[in-house]
């Protein structure tokens, strides 16, 4: 099983709209990580379950089109601050690629307690708009890559 892992898109701020929808550089972002990574056969998630907040619904569905319309739903537990270790039973049962688009903190600590056991531990760095792809193995969970739109148009 892979597990793909996205901090939504960047958002507008809240000050600009209380919905926090994606920014134009957040559509930008979005469009071109989820533009590079249709072209292959891999990766492709059976679905795209998200927090429910706008912005990152509206990554889940931009992600979903560039692969030709996958299921998308909302989710609990992946709200910014919700306790990652819930995934650990989520993920037990599944055998199906998936993608889960959410938020920092919660992205960075559920690949902390995917990769190494402890939700602390900073194991990657998350950018707007990029993905993690975990490998579910005997031993646990493996980093296969990670792609960031910085790779598209460098660092800032």
């Amino acid at each position: 099983m892979r597990l793909y892992l996205v901090q939504h898109g960047l958002a507008k701020d809240e000050s600009e709209d209380a919905a926090r929808p994606l920014s134009n550089q957040g559509r930008e972002d979005v469009t071109r990580t989820a533009g590079f990574l249709s072209l292959f056969e891999k990766p492709r998630p059976s679905r795209i379950l998200h927090s429910g907040k706008l912005r990152a619904e509206q990554t889940a569905q931009m992600f979903a089109q560039a692969w030709g319309d996958l299921p998308v739903e909302k989710t609990l537990d992946l709200a910014p601050n919700d306790d990652p270790s819930t995934w650990i039973a989520h993920l037990s049962s599944m055998d199906s690629d998936l993608m889960l688009v959410g938020h920092l903190p919660h992205m960075q600590r559920l690949a902390g307690l995917l990769i190494s056991g402890d939700p602390e531990r900073e194991a990657v760095h998350f950018r707007n708009g990029g993905v993690l792809c975990l490998e579910k193995r005997e031993a646990g969970w493996a980093v296969l890559w990670q792609i960031n739109p910085t790779l598209f148009y460098g660092e800032d």
